[in-house]
């Protein structure tokens, strides 16, 4: 790459000089930049990644309820077997007192009436034990339909994540593909321009939002959009050709094109 000569210039700095064409291609470095800036931005901003992240949240949330699900059909199962148990305790100790009562085991009238209140206690027992015996029953189906609700759940959040991760990824591969091809243009255009200028334009890229060069439209500087006050666009007009200018305001580097005005 060329040097290019240099002038006092803007306010005070060393002006370079470059021919008009370079200059010019400094604003399709700019373009290109702008350009691999933007698919940069939307590759970090794809609807895909808010939705994938709202979706593993989700699945989460379905993950943990599932846990507790199956803990408490593991409770409600073992509370099961023991009002099964229980239940079967009672209607045996019943089943022996009918006995001694049927087969008349039982003489004495006092302990025959003990005999058959207890029978009768024990009936009203087994009652109690297998409305409670339904209820955990009732619980535990409440409880199996929700383990297999949420299992339904997470397989369906499953597939969404799936499939919102190809689209992820067919999208990331387009920007990538277009953001290698704009660096490689934006490199062979690069390659044309002195380092004096393009170290230039990369220092004001740099503190300036990423534009550090801008077409001088009618009198406008096309970075900070201000009107270039009449003084300062005198000066220009009457600038070399080959000298680069800069904008008073943003300290942007111009570029003069055909619709400059000057």
């Amino acid at each position: 790459m060329g040097v290019p000569d240099r002038v006092t210039g803007h306010r005070g700095e060393p002006t370079l000089k470059a021919p008009l064409s370079k200059q010019r291609g400094l604003l399709d470095v700019q373009e290109l930049d702008f350009r691999t800036d933007q698919l940069a931005q939307r590759r970090r901003t794809l609807p895909e990644l808010e939705e994938i992240g709202r979706l593993q949240e989700e699945r989460a949330e379905a993950q943990g309820a599932l846990v507790e699900a199956r803990a408490e059909v593991e409770d409600l199962s073992r509370e099961q077997r023991k009002a099964d148990a229980d239940v079967e305790q009672v209607k045996a100790r019943r089943v022996r007192n009918q006995q001694r009562l049927d087969q008349g085991q039982v003489s004495s009238p006092k302990e025959l009436e003990a005999l058959q209140q207890e029978v009768e206690s024990l009936e009203r027992r087994i009652g109690t034990l297998e409305d409670e015996e339904l209820e955990v029953m009732e619980n535990l189906e409440h409880a199996q339909e929700q383990v297999t609700e949420f299992q339904s759940s997470i397989e369906a959040l499953d597939a969404s994540i799936t499939d919102a991760e190809k689209r992820r990824d067919e999208a990331f591969a387009e920007i990538d593909r277009d953001a290698e091809e704009a660096r490689a243009e934006r490199d062979r255009i690069a390659s044309g321009l002195s380092d004096d200028l393009l170290a230039l334009y990369e220092k004001i890229r740099g503190s300036h939002g990423g534009v550090g060069a801008a077409a001088l439209v009618r009198g406008r500087c096309g970075g900070c959009r201000l009107e270039i006050n009449p003084a300062d666009l005198s000066r220009m007009t009457l600038a070399a050709e080959d000298e680069v200018l800069r904008c008073d305001e943003c300290t942007r580097i111009l570029v003069r094109t055909a619709e400059s005005g000057v």
